[in-house]
């Protein structure tokens, strides 16, 4: 997985994906997704395991997830809700906002 945290006014922002879904566009009939070199990766973005994952979103006060092995560790960690999860061309995605 590729996990980039940014630290922004309104707190750490951390975008995480499946590698093999960077760069590609998903839709499910209402909504389209792109997993944009810019936002998840670039020089900024590093290899994590499932561990790193976790650990980085108990510090995001918002998170982006992309992918079914990103979105399955954030559900397995109890981070995010499987009724919150949307389906993209057969990869998920999922937001969340601490408070």
């Amino acid at each position: 997985m590729l996990l980039r945290e940014r630290e922004t006014p309104e707190g750490t922002l951390v975008s995480v994906c499946d590698a093999d879904c960077l760069g590609e566009t998903y839709e499910n009939g209402t909504a389209q997704i792109t997993v944009d070199e810019s936002f998840y990766g670039g020089p900024e973005a590093t290899e994590a395991d499932p561990a790193a994952v976790v650990d980085a979103l108990h510090r995001a006060q918002v998170g982006n997830i992309v992918g079914t092995e990103a979105v399955d560790v954030a559900i397995d960690a109890g981070i995010v809700d499987e009724g919150a999860v949307l389906e993209f061309d057969g990869t998920r995605h999922a937001q969340l906002l601490w408070l």
